[in-house]
């Protein structure tokens, strides 16, 4: 569907599912559905089948058994969560078998809600339950000043008001991005299931969790039964070996891995992480997990470790409800591959994909420039990540490289961040990251998804090109008419200082992990 125009005319067979562009002459062939999903279609949908099922899953508690070390030892970290987060006991967890699995937590955005609501209403009579480990964020179209988005948000508001959802649960504008607010606020932890209606749920997996994305009405319809269809997908996994080098980080291991896998991608697989030795911390997990949504992925995962509980700790959370689970010894990996960390460098992805991406260093050489300059989004909004640009600005400060020479923009990933970042750091001398970005021209935004997605006063215009940290730069993504480029946040803020695309080594800045390492 890349080669859609605007403007093209569409048939859609309901019967076989084929779609046909008309105006260009071409056909599209439809994933095959499983037995059930196709019987669920045919059945009447999802609104039928909630209504028929909606009673019983009201009479029946959730019910979450982990497996015995035994059967574990053939099961991935995945098919262990949809193991134990069953609704039918006796159902087999195998690749292509659709479930009935338990959700921990309902993720919306405002921009998802509506129809999750629609879907709700009509399964349950719109009151008659609390909806099911509901939670709704308002971060896609809260800071545009446009009155049909504000329509748009004010659904969730009502409905929320309606049922008495209040924080943790609904997030205000501000609060946050719900892929960094929802952890921040302990309603993630390790084990967990958690369908989101957005793609980019897959993060979760950062924190040794389920993360998938969903449409809205699977979001309504588990508001009000409990759980959602779920069909296992084959087995990945990707283990990560070696020492990390200079600059490296989450953002260009996870680039580098979808420049290799090219056109086809994970090919709906569940992907799991293994990280080897011990180095990849949450934020570099997160924005991997995050980009397994460019991956087209089922979820990506890394088996909940010592610096995942770590990460948990460190926020005061230590009584976490699911055991400690990893892959077993005995899993048979459909695809089974390393890679070795030291082949990785600083990576920057041109448009209009992120597989598209190149040798930092390379690409320096082409001098290419850019209108502006972003840091943030749920793929590197956290602490951790604008450190690592405030710790290149401070740097590079030092030697005279004082003010970015292009519009400089950041967003932190949650209000609690941008609170956070105002605080005074250690590693800057004293200083907090929201000074350091201040001191060198960067303005910082409330937390939200707009500019990502080309919404609000810092969207792209047509032949405008920006560096950003965002997670896609498909055509007209960032802004009609604009071209995103994809990096680090260490690269996008020694791009901001030089004028031009490069890695901190072009500053001339010497890495010691010292100082630079988060």
């Amino acid at each position: 569907m890349a080669d859609a125009q605007d403007g093209d005319e569409f048939e859609f067979d309901p019967d076989t599912r084929a779609l046909r562009n008309v105006t260009q002459g071409k056909a599209y062939a439809p994933v095959p559905l499983t037995g059930k999903e196709d019987e669920i279609r045919r059945s009447g949908g999802i609104f039928a089948v909630g209504r028929r099922e909606f009673r019983k899953s009201v009479e029946t508690p959730p019910a979450i058994v982990w497996p015995d070390a035994e059967t574990a030892r053939t099961l991935t970290t995945t098919e262990q969560i949809l193991w134990a987060h069953r609704v039918d006991k006796d159902a087999e967890v195998k690749p292509g078998a659709t479930l009935r699995v338990y959700a921990d937590l309902l993720p919306a955005s405002d921009g998802t809600a509506p129809f999750s609501i629609h879907t709700f209403n009509q399964i349950t009579g719109g009151n008659a339950i609390w909806p099911r480990q509901l939670a709704i964020a308002n971060d896609h179209f809260v800071f545009t000043g446009v009155d049909s988005d504000d329509k748009q948000t004010s659904i969730g508001r009502a409905f929320a008001k309606l049922h008495a959802i209040e924080k943790p649960y609904y997030a205000t504008p501000g609060d946050g991005i719900f892929h960094f607010y929802f952890p921040e606020q302990g309603l993630v932890h390790p084990g967990m299931m958690i369908p989101g209606a957005d793609s980019h749920s897959r993060a979760y997996g950062a924190y040794g969790a389920i993360g998938i994305g969903v449409g809205s009405t699977t979001l309504g319809f588990g508001w009000s039964t409990g759980y959602i269809y779920s069909t296992v997908a084959k087995r990945r996994r990707v283990v990560f070996r070696g020492k990390l080098q200079p600059w490296v980080t989450g953002k260009d291991l996870v680039l580098e891995l979808l420049r290799r896998w090219g056109a086809k991608q994970s090919q709906g697989m569940s992907v799991e992480f293994v990280d080897a030795d011990q180095q990849l911390p949450v934020a570099y997990r997160n924005t991997i997990c995050n980009m397994m949504a460019e991956a087209e992925s089922y979820n990506g995962i890394f088996a909940p470790d010592d610096i995942t509980y770590a990460w948990f700790a460190a926020k005061g959370m230590k009584d976490l409800p699911y055991p400690r689970i990893a892959p077993g010894a005995d899993v048979a990996w459909d695809l089974d591959e390393e890679l070795v960390l030291g082949d990785v460098q600083p990576m920057i992805a041109k448009p209009f994909s992120p597989g598209n991406a190149f040798h930092a260093e390379e690409v320096a050489k082409e001098k290419l420039g850019f209108d502006k300059a972003m840091i943030g989004s749920c793929t590197n909004g956290g602490y951790d990540d604008l450190l690592s640009a405030a710790l290149v600005l401070k740097a590079a400060r030092a030697q005279g490289r004082e003010k970015a020479v292009k519009e400089f923009v950041i967003f932190p990933g949650s209000g609690g961040v941008k609170e956070q970042i105002e605080r005074p750091d250690p590693r800057l001398g004293g200083e907090s990251i929201a000074d350091v970005f201040r001191t060198a021209g960067g303005e910082i935004r409330q937390s939200w998804c707009g500019p990502c997605f080309g919404q609000g006063p810092d969207k792209l215009a047509a032949g405008q090109r920006a560096i950003t940290t965002f997670n896609r730069n498909w055509t007209n993504r960032m802004g009609l008419g604009g071209e995103g480029f994809l990096a680090s946040p260490c690269v996008v803020a020694s791009s901001a200082l030089l004028g031009y695309m490069a890695p901190p080594s072009a500053l001339g800045l010497k890495w010691e992990a010292e100082a630079f390492a988060v």
